[in-house]
């Protein structure tokens, strides 16, 4: 039976929602994937909230709430908790609406989301060490100076404003089969699916989680609330233990599957988005277009919802090269040369000729193999996947070089 409890999301809010929002929120287009349509056997339209100011969802949400509230609420200001897209929704619109902000984040924020916070005119506190430290700051500054708490999930308005991306979606493209949406703490999927099963019924709404964060996955399967006692996963947007119960009622009603994602998936479509669309995704964004591979139907349309794009330059580096790494393009090279001069020169002449581009070569004069005058050398190359590499070591092993994969 529906809930009909008075703070359960309604269609009515959504579209309030977008009336609110519509002058400062950008309506992201769908990208159509002829790659990830042929890798998943359905047709797939992404949609882009990296590309949304802020470079994340969380501005419709945290722009919707703000802008309920009542002259005296924005008169006294608002706070907030948050280490990334969160932070700055809040930060932006309140800039926006001539409100002054004050944003908790822990110690460990890394400084690019701390200056793009403050950038936006929010006041930045520093404080412990994780997310929850924030979280009883922000509540005793509530409590001390009368400020408004703006929670980046658990609330009615800040669901209804993610909400107005299903509606975007529908208007774009109105025969769409099912839309994929990431999870952290339950906001954006709850906004998504109300609106979407309120405009078409038979829409698939499906939630992809992170293995490592499945707190609203074990709550349906448990069909209970349950809190996490850790989370461990690169999908920083969706570690979350404790999901919103305002989330959970919705999720159980409303969608119709949760789908887990590890690590090593989310890193692998972030290397896919780069490569193929030059979209950069954070990794919470990038569980969407994961589970692409995991659907139980074919020949529909999808749209999978890339939910932000703030990520650190130095994490999507590593992504970047672990990529290139899983997928053979760049692999290290063990041979067993003699210490004889010329030696390094013939083995590039080799590879050259193979079509392998050199990377890297370490070689130390000292550290011998059990033949006298034999030494080691590693070379990493950059090459184009499995078979490539085959020829190259079968190439070396033919010339009489002793060579090997270094996994």
């Amino acid at each position: 039976m529906r809930n009909t409890k008075k703070e359960f999301l309604t269609i009515i809010d959504v579209m309030t929602a977008r009336e609110r929002v519509k002058d400062i929120c950008l309506h992201t287009s769908l990208i159509h994937s002829q790659y990830l349509s042929d890798v998943c056997g359905n047709e797939v339209y992404i949609k882009p909230e990296n590309l949304q100011i802020t470079g994340a969802f969380k501005l419709r949400g945290a722009l919707n709430k703000i802008t309920s509230l009542t002259d005296e609420q924005k008169s006294k200001g608002l706070v907030a908790s948050s280490a990334g897209n969160h932070a700055q929704g809040v930060a932006y619109s309140a800039k926006k609406l001539g409100i002054q902000a004050t944003i908790v984040m822990p110690k460990t924020t890394p400084l690019i989301k701390v200056e793009s916070t403050k950038q936006y005119g929010a006041n930045v506190v520093l404080t412990g060490t994780c997310y929850d430290d924030a979280y009883a700051e922000a509540k005793r500054l509530e409590e001390k100076h009368g400020y408004t708490f703006i929670h980046p999930f658990n609330d009615i308005e800040v669901m209804a404003g993610q909400g107005t991306i299903a509606l975007e979606v529908i208007e774009d493209l109105k025969d769409v089969d099912a839309i994929l949406v990431p999870i952290g703490g339950g906001g954006l999927i709850s906004g998504i699916a109300v609106a979407a099963k309120s405009l078409k019924p038979d829409i698939k709404v499906i939630g992809v989680e992170s293995e490592g964060a499945k707190a609203m996955r074990l709550s349906i399967d448990n069909n209970k609330l349950t809190n996490l006692d850790s989370v461990d996963t690169i999908a920083d947007g969706g570690a979350v233990k404790n999901p919103g119960d305002l989330a959970f009622e919705i999720v159980k009603e409303y969608v119709d599957d949760i789908i887990t994602i590890s690590d090593e998936e989310v890193a692998d479509s972030i290397f896919t988005l780069v490569e193929k669309h030059k979209i950069v995704a954070e990794a919470t964004g990038a569980l969407t277009i994961a589970a692409l591979k995991k659907l139980d139907f074919k020949g529909k349309k999808v749209v999978p919802i890339i939910s932000g794009g703030n990520i650190d330059i130095l994490m999507l580096t590593s992504l970047l090269n672990f990529g290139l790494s899983s997928r053979k393009r760049v692999v290290k090279l063990q041979l067993q040369l003699k210490d004889a001069p010329g030696q390094i020169s013939k083995i590039s002449s080799i590879l050259s000729e193979q079509g392998a581009n050199i990377v890297e070569i370490i070689h130390d004069h000292h550290t011998f193999m059990s033949k006298f005058k034999q030494l080691i050398v590693n070379i990493t190359i950059e090459t184009n996947g499995q078979e490539h590499i085959n020829n190259i070591v079968k190439y070396l092993n033919d010339y009489g070089y002793d060579s090997k994969v270094n996994e």
